[in-house]
C-alpha cells in the first residue's frame, strides 16, 4: 500500500510563479530541486507543512524543514537576499525546533528587503526528495494562492533508474585553503555546483568557515555557513578524485561570478532627445497607433463615509465582498470558455484575493473607527497599494492595479444611487489614464481602442501583460506630463516609446501606411498559414513547430504548422525529481502526436549532458561541458534511460507518423548502434511498422561527413544553434561572444552547404535551430537547399508567407558571392541590400494562394 500525499501548503499569500520562471538559473533550472514559488503579498512566511527545522542560514533569509518521512524543504525569502546580511529579517525559529503546518518562520519587512534584494520572489524547494515524487503544480503561473491553501501534492514512488551512487567515504583526503571571491557570497547557485562537484567527481565533501562545518551535498547546510567575498575557508575533499574536485571547486570559489541573474530590465524609451510635443515611456506593448487622445479616468463610485455602526456595516462589506466574488467567478468562466486564459488567471487570482484575511481586517477596523462598509474597503485597499508604491519593488507596485480593481468592484456594490455612467471611449481613440485596473482594460479592450498610455503602472503589471496579449500598443510610467496631453490626431509609437502629440500630415500619412501594410500582411498571412508553402520558383518547404509540450503541440496545429520538427522530449525530464517512467513518456508523446493529427512528430531524445544536468543524473564532470558526455552519447552511460524512452515511443499511434531524432550525433557508427537497439526493442514488442530514425547535425564532423551519416539516417537536422558555436569555437551563452555568434558566418553557411549536398537523393535536411525563423537566414537556408524550417509556433504563419515571397533559384545564384564574404556582418548586409531590391519584383501572397 502507497503511503498517503505529503501536502504542502502555500507559506504565504502570493502570486504563483513557475520554476522555470524565477530569474536566478539555480531555481529555474531545476539545480536545487523541484518545487514553486510565490511572490508574496504578506511580510510573513509560515510552514508548508509538519517537520524539523534542520538548517536555518546565518543571514536569516532561508529555512529548511525536514518532514517524518524525511523529506527536506527549502523555503528562501527572495533572490539574493543573503547579500542583505539578515537586515530586514527576523528568524521565529532555530535549529532543532519542531513546528507544525501553518507555524510562523520568519517575518520581514518587504519594503526594506525589496530595496536591496533582486526580488521578492520566494521559492519552495524540495531539496531531498528520499522516494517521494512531486506532482505537477495545480496551479498556474499568476495564481493568486491563500496562505494555508494546498500548494504541491508529494506521492512516494519507486524510481525505475538507478540514479545515484553513495559518495567515496575512502581513498585519498585533501583540503584546500581558500579566499572566496563571489560578490553575493555563497548563496543559492555556487553552492549547488558546489554540491554538483562532489556528485561529479564521486567524493564526499565539507567546507569550514569560522568554526561551522558543511557538507556539500546540503545546500541549505552550505548556505547557513553566511559566507561573503572575502571569507578564508578550508574545503575538503575524500575520495580517488579528490584533487581534481578541489581543482573544480577553486575555480568556481575564487573566480568572480558573472551577474546572469538578475530581473530583467523593464523595456526602456529611446534615450535621444524628446521632439515638440512627444512624451517618453516605458513600452509594455509594441506597436503604432494614430488616433484622437481620450482621457479616461472613472472615478471611484461614491459611498457614505461614516457608518451605522459594526453590526450593521460588517455584514453589508461581507455580503458585497460575496456579490463580488461570484461576478468574477463568472468572468473568469467565461473568459475561460472563449480562450482567453491569461484573463481567466487574472480574474481568478481577484477572486482569491478578496478574501485576503489581511485586506478584510484593516476593513474590520476601519468600521469599527465608524466608518460605513464602502468607506472601510476604500480605507484599507488605499492604504495597501500605498504600502505596495513605497516598496520600490517594480512587482509589488505592478499590483497596485490590480488592487485599485478590487476596491471599485467592491465600493460600486455599496454605492449611493444615482451615479451617472463613465464617459464612453470611441473605437480607435489613444486611451490616456493615470493607470487602468486590469477589469477597466478588458472593458476597454472590447470599444477596440488604438493604444494606451499611462502615467503610471509598469511593464509586468497585469494590465500591460492584457494589453500584450490583446496586441494593444502600450506605453507606461509617463509620469505627470500625461496630464496635460491633447491632440485630436496623436501618434503612439510602441517602437522608440514616444507619444507624438503634434504629428505632422506626412508623419500622419506615413504611420497610417505603415498599419495599413502591417494589418494587411498579418490577415494575409494568417489566411494562408495552413496552406503549402511553395517559392515562386516551385519549390515546396515544409514549416514545421518546435516545440517542448503538448499544450505546445497544440499551438503549432493551429498555427498551421506541417508537423512537429522538434518536440524536445526535455520538458519530461526536467520537471520532476525522478525520471518519468514508460507509461508517463507515452502518454505525453501521444498527446502531441494526437494534436497534430497524423502529421509527421520528430521527437528528440534526451538532450541532457554534461553542459546542463539533471539533480537525479549525475555525471563526471570534464573540462569542457560542452564537449563532454552529452545527447547520443548518453546511451552508453545510461543505457536504461534511454531503453525506456524507446519503448515509450514505440508506442505511440500511428507509428508511421513518429520520427526518432538523436541529438550530438558526431559520426555514423552512433546511428548505426541506435538503429540496431531500436529494431531489437521493436522486434520485442512485436512491433512490424518502424518509426523513421534520424539525426541532428550540429557538429562540424557530422556536415562534413553528411553523406555517410545519410546512407544510414532517415533525415537529418540542422541544428544551427550548436552547430555555431561549435564552428566559431564561441559559447552562445557567454554575453560578450552571443552577439558574434551569428549562423549567417560564411563557415556556418559552408557546413550547411556540404550538409545538404552530402544527402542529396539520399535523406531530406531540415533547419530546427534559431536560425530557421531568422527573417534573413531562413531565406539562404531554403536557398542552400534546405527541405524544412522548424520554427516557434507563433512563427509559422510568417515563416510560410515569406518563403512565398522568396525565388530561391535567384538567391542561390548569389550564394558564391555570400559565402565569399569576410563574417556574418557583410553577409546580413549583403542579404539585407538583395531583399530590397527584389521587392518590387515579387508578387503578393494573393495572387499566389492556390485555388
Amino acid at each position: 500500500m502507497s503511503a498517503s500525499p505529503l501536502i504542502l501548503h502555500a507559506p504565504v499569500d502570493g502570486v504563483v510563479v513557475p520554476l522555470g520562471e524565477i530569474p536566478d538559473p539555480v531555481f529555474a533550472d531545476g539545480v536545487l530541486g523541484d518545487g514553486i514559488a510565490l511572490d508574496p503579498l504578506d511580510e510573513c512566511l509560515y510552514a508548508p507543512c509538519d517537520g524539523e527545522v534542520v538548517q536555518c542560514a546565518r543571514t536569516r533569509h532561508a529555512v529548511t524543514l525536514k518532514t517524518q518521512a524525511g523529506v527536506e524543504l527549502l523555503l528562501h525569502l527572495g533572490l539574493d537576499t543573503v547579500e542583505l546580511g539578515g537586515e530586514g529579517i527576523e528568524l521565529l525559529v532555530a535549529v532543532g525546533d519542531r513546528v507544525s503546518t501553518g507555524a510562523p518562520l520568519c517575518r520581514f519587512d518587504a519594503d526594506r528587503v525589496a530595496r536591496r534584494a533582486s526580488s521578492l520572489i520566494t521559492p519552495l524547494i524540495v531539496t531531498a526528495a528520499d522516494g517521494w515524487r512531486l506532482a505537477k503544480p495545480s496551479h498556474a503561473g499568476g495564481a493568486r494562492v491563500v496562505r494555508g491553501e494546498p500548494l504541491l501534492e508529494l506521492t512516494q514512488e519507486v524510481s525505475t533508474v538507478a540514479v545515484t551512487a553513495p559518495r567515496d567515504a575512502t581513498g585519498p583526503t585533501a583540503t584546500r585553503r581558500l579566499t572566496l571571491a563571489l560578490r553575493a557570497g555563497l548563496h543559492a547557485r555556487p553552492a549547488a555546483r558546489l554540491r554538483d562537484i562532489a556528485r561529479r567527481h564521486d567524493v564526499s565533501m565539507t567546507v569550514e568557515h569560522g568554526g561551522g562545518t558543511a557538507e556539500a551535498d546540503s545546500i541549505s547546510a552550505l548556505l547557513n555557513l553566511g559566507l561573503v567575498e572575502g571569507d578564508a575557508l578550508n574545503v575538503t575533499a575524500r575520495g580517488e578524485r579528490a584533487e581534481a574536485a578541489l581543482e573544480a571547486v577553486e575555480a568556481l570559489l575564487t573566480t568572480l561570478e558573472a551577474d546572469d541573474h538578475t530581473v530583467p530590465s523593464q523595456a526602456v524609451a529611446d534615450d535621444g532627445p524628446l521632439g515638440e510635443g512627444e512624451l517618453a515611456g516605458l513600452v509594455a506593448g509594441p506597436g503604432l497607433a494614430v488616433g484622437p487622445l481620450v482621457a479616461y479616468c472613472p472615478p471611484l463610485p461614491r459611498v457614505p463615509r461614516e457608518g451605522e455602526g459594526e453590526a450593521t456595516e460588517w455584514p453589508r462589506l461581507q455580503q458585497a465582498l460575496s456579490r463580488a466574488g461570484e461576478a468574477l467567478a463568472q468572468a473568469e468562466a467565461q473568459a475561460a470558455r472563449q480562450g482567453q486564459h491569461g484573463e481567466a488567471e487574472i480574474f481568478g487570482a481577484h477572486r482569491a484575493w478578496l478574501e485576503d484575511p489581511a485586506l478584510t481586517e484593516a476593513a474590520l477596523a476601519a468600521i469599527r473607527a465608524g466608518r460605513s462598509a464602502g468607506q472601510a474597503w476604500r480605507e484599507a485597499l488605499d492604504d495597501e497599494a500605498e504600502r505596495l508604491a513605497g516598496s520600490g519593488n517594480a512587482l509589488l507596485s505592478g499590483r497596485i492595479a490590480d488592487l485599485r480593481d478590487l476596491q471599485q468592484r467592491v465600493m460600486a456594490l455599496l454605492a449611493e444611487p444615482g451615479q451617472q455612467d463613465e464617459a464612453a471611449v470611441p473605437e480607435g481613440a489613444i486611451v490616456v489614464a493615470d493607470e487602468l485596473t486590469p477589469s477597466q482594460l478588458v472593458a476597454l479592450a472590447g470599444r477596440r481602442p488604438a493604444g494606451l498610455c499611462l502615467a503610471r503602472s509598469g511593464t509586468t503589471a497585469h494590465v500591460a501583460i492584457l494589453a500584450r496579449a490583446r496586441g494593444i500598443p502600450c506605453l507606461v510610467s509617463m509620469g505627470a506630463a500625461l496630464d496635460r496631453a491633447r491632440s485630436e490626431r496623436a501618434v503612439l509609437d510602441g517602437e522608440r516609446g514616444r507619444l507624438e502629440m503634434s504629428p505632422s500630415a506626412a508623419r500622419l500619412a506615413e504611420v497610417e501606411a505603415s498599419l495599413a501594410a502591417r494589418r494587411h500582411q498579418v490577415e494575409e498571412e494568417r489566411r494562408a498559414a495552413h496552406l503549402p508553402a511553395v517559392t515562386l520558383d516551385a519549390r515546396r518547404v515544409e514549416v514545421c513547430a518546435n516545440v517542448g509540450s503538448p499544450d505546445e503541440a497544440e499551438m503549432a496545429a493551429q498555427a498551421g504548422a506541417d508537423g512537429i520538427g522538434l518536440l524536445r522530449s526535455e520538458f519530461l525530464f526536467l520537471e520532476r525529481s525522478a525520471a518519468p517512467g514508460e507509461d508517463d513518456q507515452a502518454h505525453e508523446y501521444q498527446a502531441s502526436m494526437r494534436a497534430l493529427g497524423g502529421k509527421p512528430v520528430i521527437v528528440r531524445t534526451l538532450d541532457i549532458g554534461a553542459d546542463k544536468q539533471l539533480p537525479y543524473l549525475p555525471l563526471p564532470a570534464v573540462a569542457n561541458p560542452a564537449l563532454g558526455v552529452r545527447g547520443v552519447r548518453l546511451w552508453q552511460r545510461l543505457p536504461q534511460l534511454l531503453e525506456t524512452q524507446l519503448r515509450a515511443l514505440l508506442r505511440v499511434e500511428p507509428l508511421g507518423s513518429l520520427r526518432i531524432m538523436l541529438p550530438m550525433v558526431s559520426e555514423v557508427s552512433e546511428l548505426v548502434a541506435v538503429r540496431r537497439h531500436l529494431d531489437s526493442v521493436a522486434q520485442e514488442l512485436g512491433l512490424t511498422v518502424r518509426p523513421q530514425l534520424g539525426v541532428m547535425v550540429e557538429v562540424p564532423s557530422a556536415a562534413l561527413c553528411a553523406a555517410s551519416l545519410a546512407e544510414e539516417a532517415d533525415f537529418l537536422s540542422i541544428g544551427t544553434n550548436d552547430l555555431t558555436q561549435y564552428t566559431l569555437a564561441m559559447d552562445r551563452e557567454d554575453p560578450d561572444l552571443a552577439a558574434r555568434a551569428d549562423v549567417l558566418h560564411p563557415a556556418v553557411l559552408k557546413l550547411v552547404q556540404a550538409t545538404v549536398e552530402g544527402a542529396a537523393g539520399r535523406c531530406p535536411v531540415g533547419v530546427c535551430g534559431a536560425a530557421a525563423g531568422d527573417p534573413l537566414a531562413s531565406l539562404v537556408l531554403v536557398a542552400l537547399g534546405v527541405d524544412e524550417l522548424s520554427v516557434e509556433p507563433a512563427r509559422v504563419p510568417a515563416v510560410k508567407a515569406a518563403v512565398r515571397r522568396l525565388d530561391a533559384g535567384r538567391l542561390a545564384a548569389e550564394l558564391p558571392a555570400l559565402l565569399g564574404l569576410t563574417d556574418a556582418a557583410a553577409v546580413r548586409a549583403r542579404l539585407t541590400s538583395w531583399q530590397t531590391a527584389q521587392q518590387d519584383t515579387t508578387t503578393t501572397i494573393t495572387e499566389r494562394l492556390p485555388s
